[in-house]
């Protein structure tokens, strides 16, 4: 088996996928993207982008112009398949492998001896290994095995979970440490060969469930301790304690560094990976499942604020201050922004002036009555409650003076 890639093809070209082949086509790897939006592989097909990221846009320009880019809605024989779909949850917080799995069946006609099958996506213990399970039902002329009479038929499935943050993805692809977990020791052999060709970071060798449990652990860590920041800020309000000053306070212990509270927690990763983890062990996972319970608690908790503040006002008008889920991206996913914007227009609390710079015009689900998307000094020099969501960098130049006479609601301290 000759073990050099030259062609990789990437399943899922959305915030991770899309980065993942622009990269991997500048670095010289001949790519085909796949995507079951037409409309999305067309315009990479003309070198657009249908995602923010800063600098994604030159970099697929560039790897389509080169003629190393090019995406279709079917997949093509390759030397590495790249799955990079997405692993949402049910209503009930179960996991969903549905669009792993069909990723999963659109390659298996196309494999060959040698292929390297590698999952990206977030996923619960034991994904891989159904797709190793998938894989070899339906091509038993495929092996897992180094045996002697089965190694000519050898391909190689492993998981490398991604750790890029919204943002700085086209860096910390390249820069970030990856954790690469294969289905046997080959596997992972085969899988760090592959990624120590385009990458700075170091590549951490283990086996594919524990590279499953490495990123579902990192982002439910976060989640842990941004939950005590917001019980924190709970507590505070309670106490009359400004919590700001108060964590800025507490963080000067050497062996204390406390997040910051907010809104709540969004986005594809913080918010939903720990309920892969709180599905696989219910029993054992109480302190996570707590900590969930917690963020969850506080877009809620914020609507009442503002509710009990707009009594004051025949008709409040208030301006929200950001959409996405975290700052400087126009990344709305379970964003609790999102939510509390939702839940004021549900208990028509008032006219609400909307304040979003990553977005030119409310997406759909947030047409609601009474909701605006407005200009940051129109929004706050119309309004009575100003309610700052998300502590977007575009916000910095507010002209403190407009916020005088108004009631000021900051979830992310960034008026303090």
């Amino acid at each position: 088996m000759n073990g050099t890639v030259h062609k990789v093809c990437v399943v899922g070209l959305g915030y991770i996928g899309l980065p993942t082949a622009s990269l991997l086509a500048i670095k010289g790897f001949q790519v085909h993207g796949v995507d079951t939006n037409l409309n999305v592989v067309k315009l990479i097909n003309d070198g657009g982008v249908h995602i923010f990221e800063p600098d994604l846009d030159i970099m697929v320009k560039a790897a389509v112009q080169s003629g190393k880019l090019r995406a279709s809605m079917e997949p093509e024989e390759a030397d590495v398949f790249i799955l990079a779909v997405p692993t949402p949850f049910t209503e009930h917080h179960k996991p969903d492998l549905t669009y792993v799995r069909q990723a999963t069946q659109t390659i298996i006609p196309l494999l060959k001896p040698g292929n390297i099958v590698i999952l990206e996506s977030t996923s619960p213990v034991g994904t891989t290994e159904k797709i190793a399970d998938w894989i070899l039902e339906a091509r038993n002329d495929l092996s897992l095995s180094d045996a002697p009479q089965s190694v000519c038929n050898r391909i190689f499935i492993a998981h490398c979970p991604e750790r890029v943050m919204p943002g700085q993805i086209l860096r910390e692809l390249v820069e970030n440490d990856r954790v690469i977990g294969g289905i046997d020791h080959a596997s992972t052999q085969r899988t760090t060969e592959f990624y120590k060709s385009f990458i700075n970071g170091k590549v951490l060798e283990t086996n594919a469930r524990t590279a499953e449990m490495t990123k579902l652990t990192e982002n439910s860590f976060r989640d842990v301790n941004i939950a005590f920041a917001n019980e924190l800020s709970v507590i505070c309000d309670h106490l009359q304690i400004n919590v700001w000053e108060l964590i800025r306070l507490a963080n000067h212990h050497p062996r204390v560094s406390i997040l910051q509270p907010g809104p709540g927690v969004g986005g594809h990763c913080i918010a939903v990976d720990p309920w892969f983890l709180i599905d696989a062990a219910p029993e054992q996972s109480k302190l996570i499942q707590t900590a969930r319970a917690v963020n969850n608690f506080k877009p809620g908790y914020i609507v009442d604020r503002v509710i009990e503040k707009a009594e004051r006002f025949k008709e409040p008008v208030i301006a929200c201050l950001g959409l996405s889920f975290k700052a400087d991206i126009e990344d709305l996913r379970e964003s609790p922004a999102v939510d509390i914007v939702k839940h004021l227009s549900a208990r028509q609390i008032g006219k609400l002036n909307i304040v979003e710079p990553y977005v030119n015009q409310l997406p759909e689900f947030l047409q609601l009555e009474h909701t605006v998307l407005m200009g940051k000094e129109e929004a706050i020099r119309e309004s009575d409650i100003v309610l700052l969501l998300v502590n977007h960098h575009a916000f910095s130049d507010i002209d403190r003076n407009l916020l005088k006479e108004k009631i000021l609601i900051d979830t992310r301290g960034f008026f303090n």
